[in-house]
């Protein structure tokens, strides 16, 4: 076993109330475990003295690396530096790079004089080891204790990462000698968690030591992750990836990718690699679809646009989806969103068009469309292709769930599946 670990420390009320989600934790310990660094534990405290100590405590007992998030603002309420400088009995003193850098930022982009609680942030305990915030005003600080590395970096996510990044990836791989790790990983659709996994039993259970399988069920797919750890590299590699090619066998009427791609980069790629293009007509889904599709670098290549017709006037008036089905069998069904398919496309002239239209809650059922009933149409320059969907989850699940089933549906259109 690896005995190099690390825990990670968030500071802050704000984490403990739900007011901000906490996605800084998920991008360290990807960072550090793609340096071969397990993150054992996650401990998240309030903006409390008494807390944070019993932390720092907790977590040195068993873990050689500690990353802070958070508490290093200018205000009142960010105790994290004068805290650790207590608790490392070091005195505070001004660290002049970061001042100049401090300075720098508010004479030259925020165009406005500097105060002292700005002035502050440039105050390090002297008996840490300075690290650098090119994209901020606090700067991280190391603390080394007994063996234990102690990393304090600003909660500013776009900071944090810099960070780890650039100056404490850098300061681990130095100082400590870690596993090899080696991940491979592919998606599925089209069946759920337990059924994959009865699937692939005898796989996972014949899957040595050191190499974990891992399922990440997320809206209607699974991502399966493989990680194995050792100390010879290349006899490493060569272990998972054969173990790899085992389980793209073993799924292979599911498998989607095997690389560790979102479902809408996975048709993005398809169109690009074929010149092809596509476009959208959404009605309960207001644009995520497009959103999806365009939020890659590269998606202009691919993606021409799409009509938000979330009032059925504009299913009319833009779609050309006659009156009378409107009437009759109503917005959410096959014949409207074929329509809206065959419109989108033939009006901004590409190879494909996704359209849906459905009830996505919490209110606008009937006895014969429930909630979460969703239609979802393809079509290219041959043919239209719909499917319906029954969805059970709220509103924003609904609407996540209905644009990666509409991708894939087109991804199967697109190889010639349906």
């Amino acid at each position: 076993m690896n005995p190099i670990q690390a825990t990670i420390i968030t500071i802050g009320d704000e984490l403990l109330i739900g007011q901000v989600i906490d996605t800084n934790s998920a991008f360290i310990a990807q960072a550090l475990l793609k340096i071969g660094i397990p993150v054992t534990s996650r401990i998240a405290v309030g903006d409390k003295k008494t807390d944070i100590i019993n932390a720092l405590d907790t977590a040195s007992q068993k873990s050689k690396i500690i990353i802070l998030t958070g508490g290093l603002g200018p205000t009142a309420d960010d105790i994290t530096k004068p805290l650790l400088n207590e608790y490392f009995g070091g005195k505070m003193i001004i660290h002049q790079p970061s001042l100049d850098h401090i300075t720098h930022i508010f004479e030259t982009i925020h165009k406005r004089p500097m105060i002292d609680r700005n002035r502050k942030q440039a105050e390090v305990p002297d008996v840490c080891e300075v690290l650098f915030n090119e994209k901020g005003t606090a700067p991280g600080m190391l603390f080394k204790k007994d063996g234990v590395y102690y990393f304090s970096l600003p909660g500013v996510p776009h900071e944090m990462k810099w960070l780890i990044e650039n100056q404490v990836i850098p300061v681990i791989q130095k100082s400590f000698t870690t596993a090899f790790i080696a991940h491979k990983t592919l998606l599925t659709a089209g069946i759920g968690e337990s059924f994959l996994a009865e699937q692939i039993a005898h796989f996972e259970n014949a899957l040595p030591d050191f190499i974990k399988l891992a399922y990440l069920p997320n809206i209607g797919m699974v991502r399966l992750r493989l990680t194995g750890s050792g100390q010879d590299e290349k006899v490493l590699a060569i272990e998972v990836n054969a173990q790899f090619e085992a389980l793209k066998e073993a799924v292979k009427e599911y498998l989607v990718t095997d690389a560790d791609e979102t479902m809408e980069m996975v048709v993005g790629n398809l169109l690009k690699q074929r010149n092809q293009t596509v476009s959208t007509a959404e009605s309960c889904t207001g644009g995520y679809i497009g959103h999806l599709l365009s939020k890659n670098a590269g998606s202009s290549q691919f993606y021409t646009g799409g009509i938000i017709s979330y009032d059925n006037r504009i299913k009319t008036e833009f779609l050309d989806v006659p009156t009378e089905i409107l009437q009759t069998v109503g917005a959410v069904s096959k014949e409207a969103v074929e329509q809206m398919a065959l419109a989108v496309r033939e009006k901004m002239n590409t190879d494909y068009a996704i359209s849906v239209s459905g009830i996505m809650g919490p209110s606008g059922q009937t006895d014969e469309k429930p909630l979460g009933m969703v239609w979802v149409g393809v079509a290219n320059r041959e043919k239209v292709v719909s499917k319906v969907f029954y969805l059970r989850f709220d509103r924003l699940r609904n609407i996540e769930v209905t644009a990666n089933q509409a991708i894939n549906l087109l991804r199967l259109l697109i190889i010639n599946k349906i």
